[in-house]
């Protein structure tokens, strides 16, 4: 049995259309415990054993796998 605590159907929206429209995140997230802030550019949300993830690609071109219920708090970052 997964620990996945499922998140508010309109914050996976979000992050759908983002992923859809190309746009930049700013998160704030778990990792290991520690609360952290990265801005990424998201490229895929599914599902796989049981939970939710997003794949994405920091500024470094760095490519990680986030379990969406260890995303705090998100944002679309404007372009100026």
């Amino acid at each position: 049995m997964s620990d996945y605590v499922p998140i508010a159907c309109v914050a996976h929206e979000r992050l759908e259309f983002a992923v859809l429209k190309r746009r930049r995140l700013h998160l704030v997230c778990l990792v290991a415990g520690d609360r952290v802030e990265i801005e990424v550019m998201p490229l895929d949300v599914y599902t796989r054993e049981g939970a939710e993830w997003m794949r994405a690609r920091n500024d470094d071109g760095q490519e990680m796998t986030l379990r969406l219920d260890t995303i705090l708090d998100f944002r679309e970052i404007q372009v100026t």
